[in-house]
């Protein structure tokens, strides 16, 4: 079984031996419930550094519902399990009081990219995910990290906050992993009730056929609407967004001008769901 380190100072340790050793260290962040995609980023990091740590941490400050952090998915000895085949060097596990000690003051806030999408719908979600983050790099050592690009939102927002906090981590972004079906993985999928899980394909579904609309001139006007609306005769209960916006900074689109991504959230049998697609 994979090594599991629940203290910051016993890996600092390791970590230190390892720079010393001028061995490269890589670092997936998760908050656990690890699926295929989670280990896509473990297989990746395996082959892009010499050292990998999985850190897993369930972060209350991205959580703006108290219940959906108490329902939120808990698997530590199941998420070793799955590990074991990737070759990780160190499983974190950090208590609170290694992140949050008494006494903490500090937030980090990235403006602009933090307030759309997902940030519109969840307050603080990205500050939450802002101040865990460089405590993740700091504490580790990581040299180059891995995040799902399923979250495209969040991939973004850290990229942008390494690059101004000068944090010399190369952020690296992997391919949305899905179900035969389609269901882009989530550790929330756990959560779908049996008839909602059958009908939230539809997601990615309609997200496909939008996508390859705009690709050949449509426009976010005449697509949105019917979007939302197949996706809630599907038997979504609500969508919150469907927008088209560029790769790079996420400014909002209405045609594919540029590189663009289409982001989607909607709610199914009590769970939130995103996805994205590449578009051009």
């Amino acid at each position: 079984m994979t090594e599991i380190i629940r203290d910051k100072a016993a890996l600092r340790a390791r970590v230190t031996a390892w720079k010393r050793a001028g061995e490269v260290i890589g670092v997936v962040p998760t908050m656990g419930a690890l699926h295929e995609g989670h280990l896509s980023l473990a297989q990746a990091a395996r082959a892009g550094a010499d050292r990998v740590i999985v850190t897993i941490f369930v972060n209350p400050r991205q959580f703006n519902n108290p219940s959906d952090l108490e329902n939120y998915p808990r698997t530590e000895h199941q998420d070793a399990e799955k590990l074991a085949p990737f070759g990780v060097d160190v499983i974190y596990v950090p208590g609170p009081s290694e992140i949050y000690p008494d006494g903490f003051a500090t937030s980090v806030h990235v403006d602009g990219l933090t307030e759309i999408l997902c940030g519109a719908f969840r307050p603080g979600h990205f500050d939450g995910v802002t101040t865990v983050v460089p405590k993740l790099f700091l504490q580790t050592g990581a040299d180059k990290a891995w995040f799902g690009e399923k979250d495209y939102q969040q991939l973004q927002v850290v990229r942008r906050m390494a690059a101004d906090l000068d944090i010399p981590v190369e952020v690296i972004g992997c391919p949305t992993v899905r179900e035969p079906d389609g269901l882009a993985l989530s550790s929330r999928n756990l959560l779908l009730p049996a008839y909602a899980r059958g009908k939230a394909p539809a997601l990615g579904h309609v997200m496909q056929g939008m996508a390859e609309a705009l690709a050949q001139g449509g426009t976010m006007a005449e697509l949105g609407g019917p979007a939302e609306a197949a996706l809630l005769e599907a038997g979504f209960d609500k969508v919150e967004y469907i927008e088209l916006r560029a790769a790079d900074g996420l400014a909002l689109l209405d045609r594919l001008d540029r590189p663009a991504r289409l982001l989607a959230a909607a709610w199914i049998g009590g769970v939130r769901l995103i996805d994205n697609i590449a578009v051009g």
